[in-house]
């Protein structure tokens, strides 16, 4: 593709020579160390629940060539393109919320999957994204248009989410939506007295969920005082850490993936820390730092408000997703089921990452004509 001439007027040429090519090489990478990841961390798991012990990465491996068309066919639309796509994506998603509610799969206590045959579809992976799209539209459309009502009805849908995800209920996801809802909210021109407001009632929202949801309280008491519950999880992942020293015990010499339930997904930066060390780690860090911050980069030479609140929302998401995987496998924030984006198991998550990512991708390419913003 590289053979491409600057003169190629092709869908695929435009698309080569307008998109960040350096995002989508780190994307590509990630994606690459997160199948060695899967390949070292999953047939453990599998062979505990008595599964075969490649089970995991077939269903793995069978979704990553779905993933990689799905980033790369979106990143191919134009910005009224991607508005169009999120909206479909975002009333799709919240119709699937609703169905796990009524006839969904129940895991751990908590009702987030809908059965399609082999594969459970997590809807609310997809409302992030997709959201996050159309907040920005909203936000800029009340910015650019006096009497527009696009605050009212962001606020209106945020609201119906965050009821939606509470009831399933999913705490975490909650607290994601509401962090980008609210940094978008504050890019786009929020008054400093409605800063506060919704900061009290966040604070407020925290402590509510503290007292009234088990689970929740639970995992924030072990947080702040280990010997309050069982942290058997986050112990075990420290001390892989600890194990794999600076350069790690080598690829398939680590234990943590033998005893951590999770290891494929929840705690797969650990194995990652035991068997390819420190420095291993810091290149997956950078990788995450380098793609969140090409895309606000190229995001803000940009001269539309709407692709920059969407890059802003889908980037911030992103990073936010790695930052809580992480911090939770080193005991820095209370443990919270959410995966290391593109490194991970989860199919669901997948392939919302690589629309997410795709998103910004179309979002941020070089573009001379006005008219394709």
């Amino acid at each position: 593709m590289s053979t491409l001439a600057r003169t190629d007027t092709s869908v695929i040429g435009r698309w080569w020579w307008t998109v960040d090519r350096w995002t989508l090489g780190a994307v590509a990478l990630l994606g690459g160390i997160g199948a060695l990841m899967i390949l070292a961390a999953s047939p453990a798991v599998a062979d505990r629940l008595n599964l075969d012990s490649f089970y995991f990465v077939r269903r793995q491996f069978t979704l990553l060539p779905l993933a990689a068309f799905l980033l790369v066919g979106v990143s191919l639309l134009s910005p009224r393109a991607i508005r169009v796509l999120a909206t479909a994506v975002f009333v799709a998603a919240l119709i699937g919320v609703v169905l796990t509610l009524v006839s969904g799969i129940e895991i751990k206590g908590a009702k987030r999957w809908i059965s399609l045959g082999w594969f459970s579809l997590q809807p609310s992976e997809f409302i992030k994204p997709s959201f996050a799209v159309v907040a920005a539209w909203m936000f800029a459309q009340t910015r650019l248009k006096k009497g527009s009502p696009g605050n009212m009805l962001v606020g209106g849908l945020f609201a119906l989410i965050i009821v939606l995800l509470m009831m399933q209920p999913d705490f975490g996801m909650t607290v994601m939506v509401s962090v980008v809802w609210f940094s978008q909210f504050f890019l786009a021109g929020l008054p400093m007295g409605w800063v506060i407001i919704i900061a009290a009632l966040g604070v407020a929202g925290i402590f509510t969920a503290y007292t009234t949801l088990p689970h929740v309280a639970s995992r924030i008491d072990r947080f702040l005082d280990p010997s309050t519950g069982d942290s058997y999880q986050v112990n075990t992942s420290i001390e892989a850490f600890m194990h794999g020293g600076l350069t790690g015990r080598g690829p398939g010499e680590g234990t943590v993936k033998e005893i951590l339930p999770d290891a494929h997904a929840d705690f797969i930066f650990a194995v990652a820390g035991e068997e390819f060390g420190l420095i291993a780690c810091l290149i997956i860090l950078g990788l995450f730092t380098f793609i969140i911050m090409r895309g606000f980069s190229r995001a803000l030479e940009q001269n539309s408000l709407f692709i920059l609140l969407a890059a802003s929302g889908l980037l911030l998401q992103f990073g936010f997703q790695a930052i809580i995987n992480m911090g939770s496998s080193l005991h820095l924030l209370p443990a919270k089921g959410m995966t290391l984006p593109f490194i991970s198991y989860g199919g669901s998550s997948l392939l919302a990452l690589s629309l997410s990512i795709g998103m910004v991708l179309a979002l941020t390419r070089h573009r001379a004509e006005a008219g394709e913003q």
